[in-house]
C-alpha cells in the first residue's frame, strides 16, 4: 500500500512540473510557435496586428555573454555574466483571437519576447464603417 502512495505521490510532483514548465510559451500563430527571444517584428508578422499596445517601462538586467564552452569544441557555448545590467524597454501587446479563441498578453523586453500569458475570451470586432454610416447626420 505505502509503495502505490509513493508512486502515486511521484507521478502527481512529475506532473505537476511538466504542467508548470508548458503554460510559459505556448502559442501557435500561423504555422509557427512562438519561441522566447523572438523580435516583436517577427511576431507581429507571424500573429497580425495587436489590438492593444502598453508601454509599461524599464527593467534592469543583466548583461550574459556567451563564450566558447572550452578550447577543444568550438561548437558549445556558455552564459557568463557580463559584468553589468542593461535597461530595457517593456511593452506588452494584447492579441484578439476572436469570440472562440483565447486572448493574449505577449510581453517584451528590449523587443525580445519575455513571456505570455491568457487573457480570457477574445472578442468579435465590430464594422465600423457600418456604424458611421447609420449615425451620419442627414440634413
Amino acid at each position: 500500500m505505502t509503495r502505490i502512495v509513493k508512486n502515486a505521490a511521484a507521478i502527481a510532483i512529475i506532473a505537476s512540473t511538466l504542467l508548470a514548465s508548458a503554460d510559459a510559451l505556448a502559442l501557435r500563430c500561423g504555422s509557427r510557435l512562438l519561441k522566447e527571444g523572438m523580435y516583436e517584428t517577427e511576431v507581429i508578422v507571424l500573429c497580425g496586428q495587436p489590438v492593444v499596445v502598453r508601454e509599461l517601462g524599464y527593467v534592469l538586467r543583466p548583461y550574459i555573454v556567451k563564450v566558447p564552452a572550452s578550447d577543444m569544441n568550438s561548437l558549445a557555448t556558455r552564459r557568463v555574466y557580463g559584468g553589468f545590467h542593461q535597461e530595457l524597454a517593456v511593452r506588452e501587446l494584447l492579441f484578439n483571437f476572436g469570440p472562440h479563441k483565447l486572448m493574449r498578453v505577449i510581453r517584451f523586453e528590449g523587443g525580445r519576447l519575455a513571456s505570455i500569458v491568457t487573457a480570457g475570451y477574445g472578442y468579435r470586432k465590430k464594422n465600423r464603417s457600418l456604424a458611421t454610416k447609420s449615425h451620419q447626420y442627414q440634413p
